[in-house]
Order: structure tokens, then sequence, then C-alpha cells
């Protein structure tokens, strides 16, 4: 069995660092978190009407096209142009 303690407050630097306001463009696609093995990494996005979809290379949804993913931004196709999304605060 774990014994388990209670934990105290956050610290104000560590929740300084763990938070950051008006970060996301709310009407537009956001990158919240990359993930998975680099050679088949998923990305976590928030889409403009709130939604939020893990989504892979060349997967396409109705805001645009998942080109491609690397390990600090996704490229996506929208409208015939691409573009570079990176995670906010990065």
């Amino acid at each position: 069995m774990t014994n388990v303690t209670p934990a105290g407050a956050t610290p104000d630097n560590v929740a300084l660092q763990a938070t950051s306001s008006n970060v996301l463009d709310r009407s537009a696609l956001n990158l919240l978190g990359i993930f998975g093995p680099t050679d088949a990494l998923r990305a976590l996005v928030r889409l403009p009407d709130g939604q939020i979809r893990q989504v892979e290379a060349g997967q396409k949804l109705s805001w645009g096209q998942i080109v491609g993913i690397d390990a600090t931004g996704v490229i996506v196709l929208k409208n015939g142009r691409t573009g570079r999304i990176d995670i906010p605060g990065s």
C-alpha cells in the first residue's frame, strides 16, 4: 500500500511557469501538445469551435488538413496555403 501525503500549496514560481493567460486564439486552430513515437507523432489540437481533437499527419478536418507534425509544431493546409502552428509559449 502507498502512503499518500497531502500536497501543500503550489509555490508562486511554479504556478507562474505552469499557467499563461490569453495564449490561445479561440477563433483559430490551436496546438495543445504533441505525443507519440518520433516516426508516428500525433497532436492534440483545439478547433475554432472549441472541440479538442487528436490528429495525425494527413488527417483532414473541416478546418483544413494536417500536413505534418514534428517535435515542436504542426504544418497545416487551409485554403491552398500552408502554415505552421507551434505549441504556445515554446
